[in-house]
């Protein structure tokens, strides 16, 4: 079994051939969510809180935790729903459809985002990171998809397209309702607390 240090780093310096061991390999969408994704979207929320937590003299600390539990919420949510979107519009595109190859997919091919996210922390440069990772991440899932979910040549890119434009669709109807479902919890406590001295 591969460890998760090993396959962030082959996955970021060796797809090609990380991918085609991948597809060896069997998983589970909550084995992947619990060994993976949320290992490494929890790093990611931590540069945020870490963010926040140094640069928003505004809200300070409740505002960082609460962001950092809404950035992990959304992250395990978003690797989900995109698994099963994914999976569903396999045939689509003469792909195959197996849900936990789906889950490899979106998992691994993710990583460039995670690691970005690591970085987020670091004022304008943080930015800039994020955006190389989530470009490399498409780059990732553009390599997967062949060998995971046998998608013919000529049906890659609208594949990615479609699931580039889903995932998007979903995060920010995620980011719309976890974070007013958050924050408004904040400000009734804030308010509450206002009260009370």
């Amino acid at each position: 079994m591969t460890s998760l240090t090993d396959r962030v780093k082959n996955i970021l310096t060796n797809p090609k051939a990380e991918w085609e061991i991948i597809n060896t390999e069997t998983a589970t969408v909550k084995g992947l969510l619990t060994s993976y994704v949320l290992p490494l979207s929890l790093l990611a929320a931590a540069a945020s809180f870490l963010k926040f937590f140094v640069f928003s003299s505004l809200f300070g600390i409740v505002y960082s935790i609460a962001y950092t539990i809404f950035a992990v919420i959304v992250t395990v949510l978003v690797f989900v729903i995109a698994t099963y979107v994914i999976d569903a519009l396999a045939p689509s595109f003469k792909s195959e459809k197996d849900i936990n190859k789906s889950a490899q997919l979106v998992a691994y091919a993710g990583t460039a985002g995670y690691v970005a996210g690591l970085f987020s922390f670091i004022p304008v440069l943080g930015g800039l990171i994020s955006l190389a990772g989530a470009v490399y991440s498409i780059y990732l899932f553009y390599l997967g998809i062949g060998p995971l979910k046998k998608t013919p040549e000529d049906q890659k890119v609208v594949y990615i397209i479609v699931y580039i434009l889903v995932s998007w669709a979903i995060y920010i109807v995620l980011f719309s309702v976890v974070a007013g479902i958050l924050f408004s919890s904040l400000i009734t406590g804030a308010a509450a607390v206002s009260v009370f001295h």
